[in-house]
């Protein structure tokens, strides 16, 4: 049983039965979370790069071993969490879009939930959108 804090994994299990899903989990995240997820996503979809981890830092402010990663092996799309601030910011040094959906959850200290949807497509990432689900 999760901490009301934690996703679950029956959230997990519900969002996998609309869409395919792959996902991280978080540093707050309980052990069943982190046997379900790996701390780390990286895969090729629609000729696009992606790589999903948790705590990444955000242009120009990168955690050290992203840095390392990204200089020899940069994907085209980066979506990284942990700070709970939405953010979309294309990286011209790494030449890569940066996707922080800012949160969903109810619980955390963000007063706003957001995700943001895309679309990728032959190597496009193409028709975003961020949408803010309610305040808190």
């Amino acid at each position: 049983m999760a901490c009301r804090r934690y996703g679950t994994t029956a959230l997990a299990d519900q969002l996998a039965a609309l869409k395919p899903l792959r996902a991280v989990y978080g540093n707050i995240d309980g052990q069943p979370l982190r046997i379900m997820f790996p701390a780390d996503q990286r895969f090729i979809l629609e000729d696009v790069t992606v790589w999903i981890r948790h705590i990444g830092g955000y242009p120009g402010h990168y955690e050290k071993t992203v840095r390392e990663i990204l200089h020899t092996n940069p994907p085209k799309l980066f979506i990284t969490g942990h700070s709970h601030i939405l953010k979309v910011q294309y990286d011209k040094r790494f030449q890569l879009l940066h996707i922080n959906p800012g949160a969903a959850g109810k619980y955390g200290f963000h007063t706003l939930q957001t995700l943001v949807k895309f679309k990728l497509d032959k190597g496009l990432i193409r028709d975003m959108e961020i949408i803010e689900l309610t305040k808190r």
